[in-house]
């Protein structure tokens, strides 16, 4: 091959490469790439490091040290006196198949479980702004604060808090109790806490620790879809459960056939906000101690209520130990800081500290230590007080602009507590749709048919988060969205 021509060839790999990376970096794997597609073939001898330098306009050690890489490598070979050839190694590991995409449509080079978890998808790469769900203004953290928390704890004599650690950090466990029997009326022993990083962890150990393949857990319908793949993608058979006015509302012939875990959000379910009564929590306490199965109380945002005193957890009623209580510091905090903690009941705690430890590794110790101190210094529960009536103006702003531009054409729900609110719509619209088009224009929604385990059951509506939106920015937003309604409300009469 003439060296003009190898000039050109490398030349033209070298555009396709990332213009920010340093030039040695960008000619080795130039050269590389062309030796991989054989464009380069085996025994084709490189200009000296002199002329190639010339040629390209490098400077010549740009040019030895990618030599040198890739000779180390295997894909070229020197000969003493007689210049740099490509090596015949890739050409021995035989011509590479035409390139395909692994994640296609069909999901090829994955497990049934990976492409189920792939199909079912629902999380977002957009996780801010005008309205999405679920997610607190983190703009309002006191961040200065929770800094030197964290650089005191990183202080090089506790180094203890850099190391694994299965049982947790026992001073927030003991926070954490206590702020429990004075929120949630539970009387919990700092040791049935296990502290994990994030609910999808708890979903999953639940599920790993209290369930075999094939086993049911019931869900919430609607419910959140990120418990449910969690569930599914550990082998559970997933059965939707309808909800009421009153909450979860099985019937006699689901009680005939029982399932191993019950998934619910009593005290302000997800996405709906619907209030478990009572009646229902006493009859399903009694229903899962009967036939054996073990309920899972997501308590993901009670910290935010705002109308009313707080419900008493399933957990604090429970007599018998078969709930097993999960909060999270994601939504009253930030969602970066990735903690969250289960309330076992006693014989359960041995057997999950043990498995967490096997299936994930305890850390994050050092977050541990300063939210201990931010708990027991009291900035915890004044930053959810000062959020608290934040996020109950941004709540009343939404829901004054909503039903004043669409007037009977929604229905409201939930509002007692948390970051969202939920807008049915009185007509049968495309929910998708109408969030499709709303996000090209610059406002994040959720669907309410994406929260339908089965799409049979699903009704439209929306999901608006107000928390993360300043106050000013709600009605224009508001505006755009209704906006894109009102094409599709008037394409459904």
């Amino acid at each position: 091959m003439e060296p003009h021509l190898i000039v050109e060839l490398v030349m033209q790999y070298l555009d396709r490469q990332p213009a920010s990376d340093k030039l040695r970096i960008r000619l080795y794997m130039a050269l590389r790439q062309a030796i991989l597609d054989r464009a380069l073939a085996p025994g084709v001898r490189l200009p000296p490091t002199r002329a190639l330098a010339a040629d390209l306009g490098f400077g010549r050690n740009t040019v030895v040290r990618a030599y040198e890489q890739l000779l180390v490598e295997g894909y070229l070979t020197g000969r003493v006196g007689d210049g740099t050839y490509v090596s015949d190694v890739v050409d021995a590991a035989g011509k590479p198949a035409a390139p395909r995409r692994l994640i296609g449509t069909r999901r090829e080079g994955l497990s049934r479980r990976g492409t189920a978890v792939v199909n079912s998808a629902a999380s977002s790469v957009i996780q801010n702004g005008a309205f999405m769900p679920g997610v607190p203004d983190v703009e309002l953290f006191p961040f200065g604060l929770w800094r030197r928390l964290l650089a005191k704890y990183l202080h090089a004599g506790q180094a203890r808090l850099l190391h694994y650690s299965h049982l947790g950090y026992g001073p927030l466990k003991v926070a954490l109790a206590g702020y429990l029997r004075v929120t949630r009326m539970m009387v919990v022993d700092p040791k049935q806490i296990v502290v994990v990083n994030g609910s999808h962890q708890a979903f999953d150990l639940c599920a790993r620790m209290l369930a075999d393949h094939g086993d049911g857990v019931w869900v919430e319908e609607p419910g959140y879809w990120g418990a449910r793949n969690v569930f599914a993608a550990a082998g559970l058979a997933i059965r939707p459960i309808p909800l009421d006015a009153r909450g979860l509302a099985p019937a006699p012939d689901d009680w005939a056939a029982p399932p191993r875990l019950i998934f619910t959000s009593p005290s302000s379910q997800y996405p709906t906000g619907v209030v478990m009564t009572l009646d229902r929590r006493l009859e399903l306490l009694e229903r899962a101690f009967e036939s054996g199965a073990w309920i899972i109380e997501d308590d993901y945002d009670n910290e935010l209520r705002y109308d009313e005193r707080p419900v008493a957890s399933l957990f604090g009623l429970c007599r018998r130990q078969r709930v097993i209580y999960l909060g999270t510091l994601s939504k009253v905090m930030f969602p970066g800081i990735r903690l969250a903690y289960m309330v076992l009941p006693e014989d359960l705690v041995d057997a999950f500290v043990i498995g967490n430890s096997e299936l994930y590794r305890g850390g994050r110790m050092t977050e541990q230590a300063a939210l201990a101190e931010f708990i027991d210094d009291g900035h915890f529960t004044a930053h959810i007080k000062r959020m608290r009536g934040i996020y109950r103006a941004r709540r009343d702003i939404l829901r004054g602009e909503m039903e004043a531009r669409l007037g009977g054409a929604v229905g409201v729900s939930g509002g007692h507590a948390g970051l969202q609110l939920l807008f049915r719509f009185n007509a049968p619209v495309d929910d998708a749709q109408i969030a499709a088009q709303a996000l090209a224009e610059g406002v994040v929604t959720r669907p309410l048919s994406t929260y339908y385990a089965d799409p049979r059951n699903g009704s439209p509506g929306l999901n608006l988060g107000f928390a993360a939106v300043p106050e000013k920015a709600i009605a224009p937003a508001v505006a755009t969205l209704t906006r894109v309604i009102e094409r599709h409300w008037g394409g459904s009469s």
